[in-house]
């Protein structure tokens, strides 16, 4: 697998970070003290690290340090400073999702993602900023505040992910750990210009997330939130994925699928740039076609369009359903009397959608599970035939700040003013689907803010995804750091 994401120390990947604790160039201790120097010099700018634990990251390094001289077999990222995502829980920091109600809330365990990565070496610094009870695409909350972009500090790194995307863009870690249940790893890596991996929905253990409304712990699956990876080459994203993935049970165990080809040129994909539900931005839509130009160049078979039976309005539709029937709560009678006044209008808005899984009976809630398994059954068709499939992560490029009412904010484009929902459209079709999807940097645009690509993957075959946003960086450069952090 060969990536771009070589570069100076802060900006190596995580691989080539632990070759070098295991190569004794430096010890764990003296990487994770040059980590945490940075944070402290840089962070402040950035509020992408909400709460650091330094003495216990370097006490752990310490603990590495010996481990490798006393001659214990390394695991493949031992010494590796690594942040996580403030809603997953970890040892003795807050984990609240940004939401005021669950201020206190010290996780006494980690999560089992957690736990596997530090299995696996990595030493973890502290957690990363979310917007309140994940439900933003930016990352801004009561308690820690709002966090910016290394690329422009009066724009976001994307949400929910959101501090996790700044800190690897920064410098400030060499991995992280993500969650995913409307593009919250894959917006803030394409706002970022860093890697993002979501997984095949089940792949990772979701135990040790923070519960969201109405707050019931241990939390029932969503059937459509995935936890994973983010970094900034698409081989760290591998490494990780194989150091988290796989079932609780120990009676079982997750043997993961190769990539379906050895080279770029061999792999046949399928793209789509466009849809009138949500038009891309010119600026966007210019670094995507060259990014595709440049595939083609490197003789990558290319075909245009949504699979055969692919209805991209109903699957937005029926996404939106499952994703309000999951997550969605009325606060009261009053409310739930008004989301059915609501539910009666007919009318096929993301309100009255909302308003419809909410209020709508058991019947109905089938009828959408029916639809979701017709939708996968059309990709499953496709991936008989094509490897993977690109598209947009999102119409725009990293927005400016903007604390106003949801219901009011509006995205400016060279085209004009977009809604502010228009973002959701291009997560869609792997949320439903329960499809790995990876989002790869592939360029800047006019204005120097970065573009990613999004890779849909087949079933369980998240390697294939991956290893074509690896092969990609051959001919569109991968990970670049913003100006001013080098």
């Amino acid at each position: 697998m060969t990536d771009g994401g070589a570069g100076p120390l802060p900006f190596a990947t995580a691989l080539e970070a632990a070759a070098a604790v295991r190569a004794r160039r430096l010890s764990a201790r003296e990487l994770t003290q040059l980590v945490l120097e940075r944070v402290q010099r840089l962070n402040p700018a950035l509020n992408a690290l909400v709460n650091v634990c330094a003495e216990e990251a370097l006490a752990e390094a310490g603990a590495a340090d010996r481990a490798l001289a006393a001659g214990v077999e390394p695991g493949p990222l031992h010494g590796v400073p690594v942040t996580v995502k403030e809603s997953i829980d970890v040892k003795g920091l807050p984990a609240t999702g940004g939401f005021p109600g669950l201020k206190g809330r010290h996780p006494l365990v980690d999560a089992a993602c957690v736990a596997r990565l530090r299995a696996a070496g990595a030493i973890v610094i502290g957690n990363t900023n979310v917007p309140a009870l994940l439900a933003d695409w930016q990352t801004d909350n009561p308690i820690y505040g709002r966090t910016s972009s290394p690329w422009d500090p009066g724009r976001t790194p994307g949400g929910s992910s959101g501090g996790s995307a700044a800190a690897l863009a920064a410098g400030l870690g060499f991995l992280s750990l993500g969650s995913d249940l409307a593009g919250s790893i894959r917006i803030p890596a394409h706002f970022s210009g860093v890697y993002g991996h979501k997984p095949t929905l089940d792949l990772v253990p979701e135990r040790g997330h923070v519960p969201l409304p109405p707050f019931r712990e241990p939390q029932p699956p969503t059937g459509l939130a995935v936890l994973g990876p983010m970094a900034r080459s698409a081989g760290d994203l591998a490494a990780a994925l194989r150091a988290v993935a796989g079932p609780l049970n120990p009676g079982y165990r997750w043997t993961e699928p190769a990539p379906r080809r050895s080279r770029l040129a061999g792999y046949r994909l399928g793209y789509v740039l466009d849809h009138p539900r949500c038009p891309l931005s010119s600026d966007v839509r210019a670094v995507l076609e060259a990014a595709l130009d440049a595939l083609r160049r490197a003789g990558v078979g290319l075909v245009e369009g949504f699979p055969a039976g692919v209805d991209a309005e109903a699957d937005f539709r029926t996404y939106v359903y499952l994703l309000h029937a999951a997550i969605g709560v009325a606060s009261s009678g009053a409310e739930m009397e008004a989301l059915r006044e609501r539910a009666r209008r007919g009318d096929d808005s993301i309100a009255a959608i909302r308003a419809r899984a909410i209020t709508s009976p058991h019947g109905a809630q089938l009828d959408a599970q029916s639809r979701r398994l017709r939708a996968q059954s059309v990709w499953a068709e496709f991936f008989k035939e094509h490897d993977a499939f690109l598209m947009p992560a999102a119409f725009t490029a990293a927005f400016a700040h903007d604390a106003g009412r949801w219901s009011q904010r509006r995205l400016p484009t060279p085209e004009g003013d977009r809604p502010y929902d228009d973002v959701l459209f291009w997560s869609v079709f792997a949320s439903l689907t329960g499809l790995p999807a990876t989002v790869a940097p592939v360029g800047l645009t006019a204005a120097g803010l970065p573009v990613g690509v999004q890779i849909m993957g087949p079933y369980l075959e998240d390697a294939t995804p991956i290893d074509v946003a690896a092969r990609m960086a051959e001919v569109t450069g991968g990970f670049r750091s913003p100006p001013g952090y080098e």
